[in-house]
């Protein structure tokens, strides 16, 4: 088995580790934590970081990044209220949001693989573009009377369980991208790309066309990520999302996907997700202020980054004393 793939593997045990032991911990030692009501509110919170991770797993795997993902889930929310306002139906809604999530990642990917720009810096650039057209979208207005069906659909529980109604298609979607990452040789190609696109290109991958797909995705499930978002807190505003962008990327980073692209498991990447949001939630439970989980979170991601680089930079070391 080469290293690579052991050392994701043993980091994937590590941060399921942590999320189990974390878990345990707070149903018994956190006032509130282990009842249906708030494992429910916890999944809940946890999804749309959950559905961005998804493509955005593969994204960094091929050595690339999308920071632009919660302005583009609020210009999706903020086009949805609009056009409910306007007397639009909601099923024609959703497709228009979704297409435009498509559009919004089209612009990032053009801007990387045909201009050659650096994508921390496009989408830093249209994480703020994006955020604007929102506002000027819907204004300082919040729609909320959105069909009850959806509503319920979004914040509702099945049945008695803790369970989101919203959880089973997104074990779908885990699903799908479990098996395009591991078990495809798209997915191989994405490791291929992220560990050198020099080397990708000779082995006859279309390295642009990769990664312009990969950016469309993105844009896509944030679109989704931004309807969902509208209808689980049954409130569409400009400024939905916020900061979202911050958890995503901590959570993947968290999970042991190397931030220089060519190692991680998309397992690793959801236990992060999920560890995130517990951690998040029990947070809340305790009367830490919002301020703080940031600062939490930022740090979370300064030691995901630092992590896997000073352990590589010790193996190295211990292979040099050892020869």
């Amino acid at each position: 088995m080469p290293e690579s793939l052991t050392r994701a593997i043993r980091w994937d045990t590590v941060v399921g580790a942590l999320l189990l032991v974390l878990l345990l911990l707070s149903s018994g030692l956190v006032d509130g934590f282990g009842n249906a009501l708030n494992l429910s509110f916890l999944i809940g919170n946890t999804l749309p970081i959950a559905l961005i991770a998804l493509p955005m797993t593969l994204l960094v795997v091929a050595g690339e990044i999308d920071l632009s993902v919660a302005s583009t889930a609020g210009l999706s929310g903020a086009v949805m209220g609009r056009l409910w306002n306007e007397g639009m139906a909601i099923e024609t809604i959703i497709p228009l949001c979704l297409l435009l999530g498509v559009v919004c990642g089209l612009v990032n990917g053009l801007l990387v693989t045909r201009l050659g720009l650096p994508s921390l810096a496009v989408t830093i650039g249209t994480l703020a573009a994006y955020r604007g057209v929102a506002q000027i979208v819907l204004g300082a207005d919040a729609v909320t009377d959105f069909p009850s069906q959806y509503l319920d659909f979004a914040a509702g529980r099945l049945g008695d369980s803790f369970l989101p109604r919203a959880f089973p298609p997104f074990l779908v979607l885990l699903v799908i991208a479990v098996v395009v990452l591991h078990a495809t040789p798209f997915g191989r190609s994405l490791f291929a790309v992220g560990a050198g696109e020099e080397a990708a290109r000779f082995a006859g991958i279309r390295v642009k066309r990769t990664k312009l797909l990969l950016f469309v995705a993105t844009g896509l499930m944030s679109a989704l990520t931004g309807i969902f978002w509208a209808l689980h807190y049954a409130s569409a505003r400009y400024d939905n999302a916020t900061g979202l962008e911050l958890s995503v990327v901590a959570a993947v980073l968290l999970g042991g996907i190397d931030f220089d692209g060519g190692r991680g498991t998309l397992g690793g990447a959801i236990a992060g997700v999920f560890l995130l949001g517990a951690l998040q939630n029990v947070m809340s439970l305790r009367d830490v202020s919002a301020q703080s989980q940031i600062v939490v979170t930022g740090v979370l991601l300064v030691l995901s980054v630092l992590g896997p680089r000073v352990a590589r930079q010790i193996a190295v070391l211990r292979a040099r004393s050892s020869g």
